[in-house]
């Protein structure tokens, strides 16, 4: 256990003493202060006149002038920050020999693998708690309204959630740079991997979705458009960024009682309403929703990181 520890120090040593992680935490800060700000502006426009109604606080995390919230932030660009802690994680220690050096110490290899994880996550919660307490003292400073208790507890679901999705790339980052011994192959491969899942797939599932719609010949438009809602909820499941999307949305906002991509933007266009917020959910009936999305993610962190387990174990690890 004393090699596990050694190895958590020495990574946690390394990465918050980088400059990668430096500029990378100075980026993340500067954009949610910028969402935050603008956020906290276009719920003064709302509510202006209006009466203050329950779970104010939390529409600081889902709203936006330009329509690019906090929440939509971290589902795209918050794998760069796993992806760029853990990319030359095992390839550069072994390209610069001390790999084979730290093994002949009496550390066992999985505490290299395990701790190297373990660190990279405690970054990650590190980064991710920094980002919701500066966008609190920011939205109590600019709105004025204090987050109540169930508040509290749905940001820090979504805290959880959060470093779950960014650990699950930085599990496949450090895959990546167990398989590939060039730093800029196992980058180019994490990259490449996240643009294809937040960007192309997404978009692949939707026009994969009408495209079986279309062939079946449904002429009743609300049939049609119930079935193309049923076809990408089940293959969201196949994309990171869909089911993290999903929870955290509805985990955030009380009053959406789906994580269906169509009620989500009926939601988006009825949050001027006050009637809207007339019943939201509790957060455990909130939970139960969103439950099924947490645990895949879970699974799919605890299957990437096994493979990279196994793999790194077997591997021959010699001094050049």
């Amino acid at each position: 256990m004393s090699g596990f520890k050694v190895i958590v120090k020495k990574e946690l040593a390394d990465h918050l003493s980088s400059y990668r992680f430096l500029i990378l935490l100075l980026i993340i800060i500067m954009v949610s202060l910028v969402l935050v700000y603008m956020a906290s502006d276009s719920m003064k426009e709302q509510l202006q006149g209006e009466k203050l109604f329950k779970f104010v606080f939390l529409m600081l995390f889902t709203s936006s002038k330009v329509g690019f919230s906090l929440v939509e932030f971290i589902a795209y660009f918050g794998p760069l920050i796993g992806l760029m802690i853990g990319f030359d994680s095992i390839n550069r220690e072994r390209n610069e020999g001390t790999l084979s050096k730290l093994l002949a110490q009496p550390i066992y290899r999985d505490n290299v693998i395990n701790g190297k994880y373990i660190a990279g996550v405690g970054v990650i919660g590190l980064m991710v708690v920094s980002i919701i307490m500066l966008i609190t003292g920011v939205g109590l400073f600019e709105v004025g309204v204090k987050p109540g208790m169930e508040e509290f507890w749905r940001i820090f679901i979504y805290a959880i959630i959060s470093i779950i999705y960014i650990s699950l790339w930085l599990a496949v980052s450090i895959l990546f740079s167990t398989i590939f011994r060039s730093v800029a192959t196992s980058a180019l491969a994490s990259f490449a991997l996240w643009i294809f899942f937040s960007f192309f797939l997404p978009f692949g599932i939707n026009a994969l979705a009408n495209s079986i719609v279309s062939s079946a010949g449904l002429l009743n438009y609300k049939e049609s458009l119930m079935r193309v809602i049923r076809i990408e909820k089940i293959l969201s499941f196949t994309s990171p960024m869909m089911l993290y999307s999903n929870a955290t949305a509805t985990i955030i906002d009380p009053l959406r009682r789906s994580v269906i991509p169509t009620a989500m933007q009926m939601g988006m266009r009825e949050q001027l309403s006050i009637k809207r917020f007339a019943g939201p959910l509790p957060l455990f009936q909130s939970f139960l929703i969103v439950a099924p999305y947490i645990f895949y993610l879970v699974a799919i962190t605890i299957i990437i990181f096994i493979i990279t387990y196994v793999i790194f174990m077997r591997q021959e690890i010699r001094s050049i």
